[in-house]
């Protein structure tokens, strides 16, 4: 370690700590989210600061971030101690137009739980009520009205 890196952890530690798996913090590892060191017996020993990464991998993925993403995203933190409270607001802009994105996406699904949970959602052709001969399936796969189409736009 050098001066400034923050306190090491065995595995066990951060996944209680974290509530992530084991099995998953290894994958993180593998895929150079997170970084370990090695004890002299060969065990893996974690940064404290890894907890804050792991937090924003949680995170990131509930909010729909592929871990590609993810991992361009952390890129540019430090790895060896906890990022400065300036580095950690930069980087959750990228979030801003995600969260923006899936509040729009509730708000849809909202909406359609008020109406009818299967008006087109999967372009059923059995909805007498909302879509009839299955006109919302010619706008494409998947749940259309979900994904933003209306009903006059189905139509057309």
């Amino acid at each position: 370690m050098t001066p400034g890196d923050d306190e090491l952890l065995p595995i066990g530690n951060i996944a209680k700590r974290s509530g992530v798996n084991a099995s998953a913090l290894r994958y993180y590892e593998s895929l150079g989210l997170i970084e370990s060191v090695r004890s002299a017996s060969g065990h893996r020993r974690y940064r404290r600061s890894a907890l804050r990464r792991v937090a924003y991998i949680v995170f990131a993925q509930r909010l729909g971030f592929q871990l590609e993403e993810i991992a361009s995203q952390l890129e540019g933190l430090p790895k060896h101690h906890a990022p400065s409270g300036e580095e950690w607001r930069g980087l959750s802009k990228t979030w801003m137009a995600r969260v923006d994105e899936r509040i729009q996406e509730l708000t849809r699904l909202r909406k359609s739980l008020e109406n009818c949970i299967g008006c087109g959602c999967l372009s059923m052709k059995v909805c007498h009520v909302f879509n009839q001969a299955d006109y919302i399936g010619k706008r494409g796969a998947g749940p259309r009205l979900w994904l933003g189409d209306t009903l006059k736009a189905a139509e057309e």
